[in-house]
């Protein structure tokens, strides 16, 4: 039943002429994921930081979002330049997307307290669009007679990111150029394409709190923005007691709840969950989403960093 429901789902979306919706990939801890977000993260933390993160959307769910991503970025030394270099894939029904992206920030000094940072992208994408693995009520559908192999689709990106110890705003467009899926001329979708891509604008923001020596406190925000699909925004919360453990909660306007939990490992090692339960009726079909992430940055007294930034 739950496959059943899902798989008609994708199959009604993807029949549309043209799809506009919420395309890039959804995460919980976005606040440690900045560097998919927004290029001109690349090389701000101060040093060598390497994230990877699983994401398991709607346990419970046949064909339900699976994302996996793994980002590297570096300051460049002696000079304001920053790289970075991520891989993602994200996997929904019949369709497997994987990107490649590499990025550049370039730092400026905006005051005594505040840096700013511009950041550009370069894009790889291969979409491959399985339509065997739908249920095809109708064998005759045009829709299942041609699947998508491979199908590479370059595009850029830019954003701006202001930051000082302790406070930060982003805004970012991963991708700029509106691509199309889908061949033009296979099968009756002759004159438009089954998806294409849309610009997202991303805003990102938050700041920490020092409440005591042993407590900080660090509230951030989310804003996502794209043409045909609702508003989405992300907020949360975040404790961290003794430079260690981090608690935290998040709400995704109209969608979901979510709890976090993080451990400082060392001053290299930070591993982190995060749970999402749905606050739509589309609880019914899945018992939650899962997502887990680690990072290790490389500290030296080369980069003058001794220790983990909150952000």
């Amino acid at each position: 039943m739950r496959k059943t429901y899902f798989y008609s789902l994708v199959l009604m979306v993807l029949s549309v002429v043209s799809v506009q919706a919420q395309q890039d990939a959804q995460y919980t801890n976005y606040m440690y994921n900045t560097l998919n977000i927004n290029p001109a993260y690349a090389g701000s933390r101060g040093t060598m930081s390497i994230f990877g993160l699983h994401r398991t959307q709607w346990v419970g769910l046949d064909g339900a979002p699976v994302t996996n991503t793994l980002a590297l970025h570096t300051p460049i030394k002696n000079s304001n330049l920053g790289m970075g270099l991520s891989v993602l894939n994200d996997r929904i029904g019949p369709s497997d997307e994987s990107t490649i992206s590499a990025d550049v920030s370039y730092t400026i000094d905006a005051s005594e307290r505040y840096k700013l940072a511009f950041g550009i992208r370069g894009t790889a994408n291969l979409l491959n669009v399985d339509f065997s693995k739908l249920h095809i009520y109708n064998p005759g559908d045009a829709l299942a007679q041609y699947n998508i192999d491979n199908k590479f689709s370059p595009n850029v990106g830019a954003g701006l990111f202001l930051y000082s110890e302790n406070t930060y705003i982003g805004l970012s467009v991963p991708n700029i150029l509106e691509t199309k899926h889908f061949d033009k001329g296979q099968g009756t979708f002759n004159s438009n394409s089954i998806a294409s891509e849309r610009m997202h604008f991303h805003l990102i923001a938050g700041k920490v709190f020092d409440i005591n020596e042993d407590l900080k406190f660090k509230p951030a925000v989310l804003t996502k923005v794209v043409q045909g699909a609702p508003l989405q925004v992300d907020l949360s919360a975040n404790f961290m007691f003794n430079e260690k453990i981090v608690l935290g909660a998040a709400y995704r306007w109209n969608a979901a709840m979510s709890a976090m939990l993080g451990f400082q490992l060392s001053d290299s090692w930070f591993i982190g969950y995060g749970y999402d339960g749905e606050v739509t009726k589309l609880a019914n079909y899945n018992s939650g989403s899962h997502e887990l992430f680690l990072r290790f940055e490389l500290f030296n007294k080369i980069n003058n960093v001794v220790s983990p930034r909150f952000f």
